[in-house]
């Protein structure tokens, strides 16, 4: 028996509030979509990383509402008690012409995340819709107006950094387009092969490692310290910036960066 028809309520009230609960029920399944993996690999030397892609062809609606580069959605997988909330890698036009939505997640035991990664080719997840306004490219936008661009990323992070660096910001139309990217060591260590694209298309791509080894001849730390260490000379009125990681990695760096009298809202992040 529904907890409602248990309710003394009037009988007018007592149907209007049936007919509320199931449009609520309704509404709750149609923003849900339902879909296959496509795709469940490591991403990292260690397998701490995983690629996982979902086919949304039958979800045509869904994959073109991804618009902006650090847009999110939440994942549902059978047995887990909660979403997900998962930033999506791959660039809005990836979705669009080949309607799959690649993630790269950190697996952690226990977690929904930790379900997924045990899951395989053709399992069924469920999908809510795009969420957030992702990075707001055309605060610094056009490329002439602002020729230095610092991007941050750690650890996970990396991941709506790639599609922002894959759907193209006319990085190689600025000067100085550089991403420290942050990770243990280079086991941890997720896109390795796509650096030299990335860097193709007009980024310096600095990996900052905080443990690595002794054969290691790059930066060492983490971002934040690697990016003040460097001692860059900022003309703020011509400098933009995108940070996705650690809180106390992107709180550190807005500092600094308003510190040096760039504009809070030409400082980019995906919430």
């Amino acid at each position: 028996m529904s907890p409602l028809s248990r309710l003394r309520l009037p009988a007018p009230l007592r149907r209007r509030a049936l007919t509320a609960l199931a449009a609520a029920v309704r509404q709750d399944t149609d923003t849900w979509s339902q879909a296959p993996l496509s795709l469940v690999a490591p991403a990292s030397g260690d397998a701490s990383l995983f690629h996982v892609a979902v086919d949304v062809s039958d979800a045509p609606d869904l994959a073109v509402s991804y618009t902006a580069p650090g847009q999110y959605l939440q994942l549902r997988v059978p047995g887990a008690d909660k979403p997900a909330f998962l930033a999506i890698a791959s660039p809005p036009s990836f979705a669009a012409s080949r309607c799959e939505f690649q993630f790269l997640v950190k697996r952690v035991p226990g977690s929904t995340v930790d379900l997924l990664c045990g899951l395989g080719r053709g399992d069924i997840v469920e999908l809510s819709g795009i969420m957030g306004r992702g990075f707001q490219v055309e605060e610094i936008s056009p490329p002439d107006a602002f020729p230095s661009v610092f991007i941050f990323a750690t650890g996970s992070g990396i991941s709506p950094i790639r599609s922002l660096i894959e759907l193209g910001f006319c990085a190689n139309e600025r000067s100085d387009v550089r991403l420290y990217y942050g990770a243990r060591n280079l086991q941890k260590m997720a896109y390795q092969e796509r650096f030299k694209d990335w860097e193709y298309a007009g980024v310096n791509v600095i990996p900052v490692l905080s443990q690595p080894n002794e054969r290691w001849s790059g930066e060492r730390g983490y971002v934040q310290t690697a990016f003040l260490r460097a001692r860059h000379t900022l003309n703020p009125s011509t400098t933009g910036a995108v940070l996705c990681g650690h809180k106390q990695m992107t709180e550190v760096i807005t500092a600094k960066l308003v510190a040096e009298g760039v504009s809070k809202d030409k400082i980019l992040t995906n919430f």
